[in-house]
């Protein structure tokens, strides 16, 4: 495989933050210590762990969490002998003191995260992280939703904020292959920093994208275990490595011990299968926030809705994360309309 880059690939499995949404944002502190534990033992590089919307995620808005966030921190983090802990902040969701505090709890990684156009909020965060002495990146959301002019000039923003890597995020899991190649090479030729790629598998090309993302250079690479994430999760970790290991790529990952501890442990604590079904698929068709399906689901039950109808009204809406309240003026809205058909 010809890359871009000479730099090595480093894997973040997100399957105890992106993995959250599906589980509701239920985890415990003893699936937190195991799975994270076994990643470690698997030789990944970064766990991500926190609410599913990061750091300060737990609200009425976004759910819940079953335990406090820091407390399954300070879980990976004790499970964890050679891997890194890192986490993800939302600015206005997350805040400087949860930021501080999951330092101090030995988080080593916080990836900044914003809608594709605002990365001009994250500025503060950055820079105070870097201070702390954390590695940091820049998160940029909704990748499909700017143009690539827009996408590099953002991302530059946060190059010069202090973020040592700057992800192209595919949170609607709608990108396809030509889409990504096109980003990633843009970035890379725009700047001096690490390129990362998260991918979401909403039209079942999240490996198949990652894999571009990497010949055009991209380092930095996210999956999930089982494919446990939003929407129909993630680029699949054990998948991905054993792909990129046909490749001739190995990335230090122990492949025999990734597809025991999808199989073993997240498999077992899945609520369901993560394939992909009517709603993810909307989802990436649309180009909606991976997160909203679960809302979108329960809105469709509450007032009698198709769940589809209200992803695609969102979708048609330019709803971005951060915006889940929208899911019920929709749905409501929609399921008026019908009663004037009728």
């Amino acid at each position: 495989m010809k890359r871009n880059s000479d730099k090595p690939i480093r894997i973040t499995d997100v399957c105890l933050r992106d993995g959250s949404h599906v589980m509701a944002h239920q985890f415990t502190v003893e699936q937190v210590t195991k799975i994270a534990g076994a990643l470690d033992d698997a030789g990944v590089h970064y766990i991500e762990v926190a609410h599913g919307d990061g750091l300060g995620g737990s609200t009425i808005q976004y759910g819940r969490s079953l335990v406090n966030e820091m407390k399954l921190i300070e879980a990976a983090v004790g499970a964890c002998k050679q891997a890194k802990v890192a986490t993800l902040l939302i600015p206005g969701v997350g805040t400087v003191h949860e930021l501080k505090e999951a330092h101090q709890l030995g988080v080593g990684l916080v990836r900044v995260a914003t809608h594709v156009t605002e990365a001009d909020v994250s500025a503060q965060h950055i820079s105070i992280a870097r201070e702390l002495g954390m590695e940091v990146c820049g998160f940029l959301m909704m990748g499909h939703s700017a143009p690539v002019e827009k996408l590099v000039e953002q991302a530059k923003l946060m190059e010069s904020y202090g973020a040592e890597a700057v992800y192209l995020t595919d949170s609607a899991g709608a990108l396809l292959p030509d889409q990504v190649r096109e980003r990633v090479k843009a970035l890379r030729q725009s700047l001096d920093i690490e390129i990362g790629f998260h991918a979401h598998n909403n039209l079942s090309v999240a490996v198949a994208n990652t894999i571009t993302a990497i010949e055009e250079g991209a380092t930095r690479i996210d999956g999930s275990l089982r494919c446990l994430g939003a929407g129909a999760g993630n680029a699949q970790t054990e998948v991905l490595i054993a792909v990129l290991d046909r490749m001739g790529m190995n990335v230090g990952v122990d492949l025999y011990k990734m597809m025991d501890i999808a199989e073993d442990i997240v498999g077992p604590i899945l609520p369901q299968s993560q394939e992909i079904r009517k709603g993810s698929l909307v989802m990436g068709y649309a180009g909606v926030y991976s997160s909203f399906l679960l809302h979108a689901e329960r809105a469709g039950k509450r007032f009698g809705v198709d769940p589809r109808d209200i992803l695609l009204e969102v979708g048609r809406r330019k709803a971005v994360g951060g915006q889940e309240d929208m899911i019920i003026d929709v749905a409501a809205e929609l399921a008026q309309q019908q009663k004037v058909r009728v």
